[in-house]
C-alpha cells in the first residue's frame, strides 16, 4: 500500500510543476524578446535615415495581438509562454528591403542577426526558470487536496 501512497504523491508534484512554470514564464519570455528587440535596433541603426525602421521594431507579450502591419492577415492572440518580435507599421512598409536588400542597394541585415545573436541568452534565461520552477514544485511537497493522507 506504501507504494501506492508514493506514487500518488509523485503524480501529484508532476502535475503541480506546468502549472508553476506557466504562471511565472511570460515575464522571462518578454524580457528575453525585448532583449533581442534591443539587438535588432542596435543593428539597424546601420540603416538609418529617419529611425522610423528602428522605432517600428515591436515586442508583442501572451495574449496581445500583433500589430495590424506586421502580418497580411489576422492572426490570434500570441499564446502563453511565448512573444513575438515585429517589425514594419504603417509608415515603414520597407523592413524586408534593408534585411534582405534589393537589385540597387546591399542587404543591411538587422533581424535575424539580432535574434541569433541574443537566442541563446533567452533560451537560458527561461530554461533556468523553468528548472528552478520544477525544484521548487518538487520540494514543496504534495499540494493541497491531492488526497495524500501521509
Amino acid at each position: 500500500m506504501t507504494k501506492n501512497k508514493d506514487l500518488i504523491r509523485i503524480l501529484a508534484k508532476m502535475e503541480a510543476i506546468p502549472q508553476a512554470i506557466r504562471k511565472d514564464i511570460n515575464p522571462e519570455v518578454q524580457k528575453g524578446a525585448e532583449e533581442i528587440a534591443s539587438l535588432q535596433r542596435a543593428l539597424a541603426a546601420s540603416s538609418r535615415d529617419t529611425g522610423a525602421l528602428m522605432d517600428s521594431i515591436t515586442v508583442t507579450g501572451a495574449g496581445q495581438t500583433i500589430p495590424p502591419y506586421a502580418h497580411p492577415s489576422k492572426l490570434p492572440p500570441v499564446p502563453d509562454g511565448a512573444a513575438m518580435i515585429t517589425v514594419g507599421n504603417s509608415d515603414v512598409r520597407y523592413a524586408h528591403l534593408v534585411e534582405y536588400g534589393t537589385s540597387k542597394t546591399d542587404a543591411q541585415p538587422f533581424f535575424w542577426d539580432g535574434y541569433r545573436l541574443g537566442r541563446q541568452r533567452a533560451v537560458n534565461r527561461i530554461n533556468r526558470v523553468v528548472r528552478k520552477k520544477i525544484r521548487d514544485a518538487w520540494n514543496k511537497g504534495t499540494p493541497q487536496g491531492s488526497g495524500n493522507n501521509d
